[in-house]
Formats: C-alpha cells, structure tokens, sequence
C-alpha cells in the first residue's frame, strides 16, 4: 500500500476530512476543559431531575473545541423507579456520525455504579470525557451531583532560572536548564518539584571533631540523606556536657520547618541523640556515657525536607 501524508498537494488536493483532522489534532491538544479543578463546577445540580451546564466553558475533544454557550444549558436526566440507586454520567461527547462535541447524559445502570467511558478511536464512533456523575436514588425528585471534569494539562517548558515564562497558567512546569530544576507553577508561585544537588560537603564542626571520612549530603527532590563519620580528638565529652556540634548542614540541605532527630552509637557503645536543626546545625548530645579521645561516631541520616 501506497504511502500517504496530508495535508498536501498530492492528497486529496489538500483537503482534509474530519477523521483525517482529527489524526492531525489529537494528539496536538490535550483532551479536557480548559480551567482547574479550583474553578466553579462545569455541572451542577438543576432543578428536579436536571443539571446545569455552565456557561462560558471551554474545552477540547481529540483536537475539536467546544464552547457550552453564553447562557446556562440544561439537561434531563431521566427517572429511576428500578428499586435501585442509579449513577449518570455527564460527559463531553464526540459523535463522529457528526462530528460535533456536546454535553450530553449517559445513563448508568442500577446498582451497577457510572457507565464506563466511551473511547472508541478511528473513523467511526464516539470519544467521550468526563465532566460529573450524577445520582439518581429510586423515586427520586432531585439529584446530586458529583464534579468529575477532565482539564486540559499544563506544559512543560525549557528555559533558565533568569528566563521563565512571564504569564504561566496552573499546572504549568519548567526545565531550567542551567541549574537543572524542575518547578511546578500553582496559579501564584513556582514550586520546586524536582532537583539533584549531588554530593555536597557539610561544614565543619568543632574542632574536637575531625573527619575520619566524607561529611556530606545530598537532596534528590526533597529526600535527603546526609553522611558522617567523626572522631574525637584532644578531649573527652562528658555525658553531662552540653550538646556539641558535629557538623554544618549547608542550606540546600537542611529542614526548612522541624528539627529531626536520630538515635547515635559510637565506637566504644556509648549512645546518644544527634540533631538535625533547621539553622543547619548538627549536634549531638543526651550521651548514655563518655566518650573518650580516638572514639568514632559514623551515621546515616535520611529526611524529607520539609
């Protein structure tokens, strides 16, 4: 078979059919109403058994957009006397036997929960999205509704720290490709979602604490996990000493608002608390005994920074 491609001038003289648009246009825009979930409900309880459509919706269908109206719609739901409770389904419904998007009821079955979606690809058929499940108890004069919408997603972007989008819509994310984060926009700030700092050193201690091997950390997101392994040097700490301080946690690194606390042993079995503060420092005390010149303390700690 012969090998195609549209639009073009070697098919169809550049005309193209709505099944050929929509190969085109699906996978082009994202199936959904165009908004947030923090938006007024597209469908709402009407009076007796209807519901309402709101007005002024937008929303797209595998690449063909629909408008709901400048005025409410409403739309019947019909009546249950099955002796079982019956779950409705509104939907946003592309009928290619017109090719038109409409709001429209499909009806569930009783006791059986909502009718599955349907999404049937090709020339033929009909594609379905959600918009709200509506409840319809046996001999009921009212319903309820249920909000159910799908929204079209947000973007992904590439850009740098000093170049982000200038008018983000919810649910937008960004590559910076200089510092190599990943932020999500929420509708009034950028959120950090992803970021790998790699191994970072942590700041010195006391110097009654030198380093036997690496004092360091490293987030992936918002997991971190830091690594010591210290050795006294030059005096003793008392188990009635006040706490002191092992380490530095850069800021990168360390809790933004609680402290975290891990239990201790050190070489010669002596056990204690280190603590994890949100300024960065890192300090150990509440001893079960001594410790003594040439004692080690080696420790693996992990958190959620938050």
């Amino acid at each position: 078979m012969a090998q195609d491609s549209w639009p073009s001038p070697n098919h169809n003289s550049r005309n193209v059919t709505d099944s050929e648009y929509e190969q085109i246009a699906a996978r082009f825009s994202d199936d959904g109403v165009d908004g947030s979930p923090a938006d007024t409900a597209v469908v709402s309880a009407g009076v007796g058994l209807q519901v309402v459509v709101r007005s002024g919706v937008y929303a797209s269908v595998r690449g063909h957009a629909w408008y709901s109206g400048a005025v409410d719609d409403t739309l019947a739901i019909a009546s249950n006397s099955s002796g079982s409770t019956r779950v409705d389904r509104v939907v946003l419904q592309l009928d290619r036997a017109t090719w038109d998007v409409r709001a429209v009821v499909v009806q569930g079955t009783p006791g059986s929960g909502a009718p599955a979606l349907t999404q049937d690809t090709g020339s033929s058929g009909e594609y379905e999205i959600p918009l709200a499940q509506v409840t319809v108890p046996d001999a009921a004069a009212s319903v309820t509704v249920a909000r159910d919408e799908q929204y079209v997603g947000g973007r992904s972007r590439p850009c740098t720290s000093s170049t982000r989008p200038p008018h983000p819509r919810r649910g937008d994310q960004i590559y910076e490709t200089d510092t190599g984060r990943w932020y999500g926009w929420t509708g009034a700030s950028w959120v950090l979602t992803y970021e790998d700092t790699g191994e970072v050193a942590l700041g010195a201690g006391y110097s009654s604490w030198q380093d036997q091997g690496s004092a360091v950390g490293r987030r992936i997101g918002n997991t971190v996990t830091l690594r010591i392994s210290k050795i006294r040097k030059n005096a003793y700490l008392r188990r009635d000493d006040a706490a002191s301080l092992l380490a530095q946690v850069p800021a990168t690194l360390r809790p933004v608002a609680r402290n975290h606390y891990y239990a201790c042993q050190f070489s010669n079995g002596a056990s204690g608390r280190v603590e994890v503060l949100t300024d960065g420092g890192m300090w150990v005390h509440y001893l079960s005994a001594d410790v003594s010149p040439d004692i080690t303390l080696s420790l693996t700690m992990t958190y959620l920074r938050y």
